[in-house]
């Protein structure tokens, strides 16, 4: 009996010893900060970038005080619970969610670890917080409020005998159809004919360009994952019609768009860096308020403005140099 008391103990003291250990290690490991992208294409990989450097400037660098653990869905939003599972389970400190099917995922994941959105256009409207100022939970981030307003000025200023713009966007992407919204609504005050046409796959896009731009003199594109991702196609389309696109991203400009007021892609991921640094040190979501991102920037690419034959707004040019980009 003596001895199936002492083994007993024994086994109890190294249970609590390896428990004890465990929990030593879990908070003194290097911190996981998760990341989940719906996809590649040149402005969510902005977003990472400069999300990855905001956090190189606090002083946070992966391998050596924190581990980035990445996770790219490919576009195939059936991958997107398992890596938020993934993300969760594996303990993540905190986890930026790059657009809204990723952050959406990630808060269906977990209700308490800290998620961060990077750029969500309508996170209200997404469920992911209850208001701007107040998330009302495990939620936090940046919500990338794009100039739409400047950006039908603009489209005017290049067109100003446009009798109609024409607008498309993926039916199915939240923050796509909320810019639109806001787009149409300016459209109106500002007494643009603007027709609207949308697609629910990239597989659409072809087609539907195809007929828009019969029925238009430009286009206008809002920050849509979707069309980013194949904006080379509808840059083909509206070529062989003569006529320009104006997109919500810069780096759709530099893919065939003629000018913009855009989102700083790269200076978004910076922000959602500075707010995933404040958690690292103990910050909790709730008691911060979402970002309302608006530093748009003018980008023109001058060389598809003079393959189009399009006259450049008087000072544009020299405000794109100074404050944002000029692609020759």
């Amino acid at each position: 009996m003596k001895r199936i008391v002492a083994m007993i103990t024994i086994l109890i003291v190294i249970l609590g010893g390896y428990l004890g250990l465990t929990r030593f290690q879990r908070q003194h490991r290097t911190p996981v900060v998760g990341v989940l992208t719906m996809m590649h294409h040149p402005a969510l990989d902005q977003i990472y970038r400069g999300f990855v450097a905001g956090l190189g400037e606090a002083g946070y660098h992966n391998g050596k005080n924190i581990k980035i653990e990445y996770q790219n869905a490919n576009g195939d939003q059936a991958n997107l619970k398992t890596m938020a599972d993934k993300l969760v389970n594996d303990h993540a400190k905190v986890v930026l969610g790059i657009t809204t099917p990723a952050a959406q995922s990630l808060a269906n994941a977990s209700k308490s670890t800290p998620i961060v959105m990077g750029g969500i256009g309508d996170p209200v409207g997404a469920r992911l917080v209850k208001s701007l100022r107040q998330s009302g939970g495990n939620v936090t981030g940046v919500q990338s409020d794009n100039p739409v307003g400047q950006q039908l000025k603009l489209a005017k200023h290049f067109l100003p005998h446009a009798k109609a713009l024409g607008l498309i966007y993926t039916s199915s992407y939240p923050s796509a159809e909320y810019q639109a919204k806001m787009m149409i609504a300016d459209a109106k005050k500002m007494h643009i004919n603007l027709k609207v046409y949308t697609i629910a796959s990239a597989n659409d896009l072809n087609q539907v360009s195809q007929q828009m731009l019969t029925q238009v003199d430009g286009v206008m594109v809002p920050c849509d994952n979707l069309i980013a991702g194949a904006m080379k196609n509808l840059v083909k389309n509206a070529d062989a019609a003569h006529k320009p696109v104006f997109p919500g991203a810069d780096t759709m400009v530099k893919d065939g768009g003629v000018a913009s007021i855009s989102l700083d892609q790269y200076g978004m991921g910076k922000a959602a860096a500075k707010m995933t640094v404040q958690i690292l040190k103990g910050k909790q979501p709730q008691d911060m308020p979402v970002n309302d991102y608006q530093h748009g920037k003018p980008i023109l690419n001058l060389q598809q403005a003079k393959k189009l034959g399009l006259t450049i707004p008087s000072g544009f040019q020299q405000e794109a140099a100074q404050h944002g980009t000029v692609i020759k």
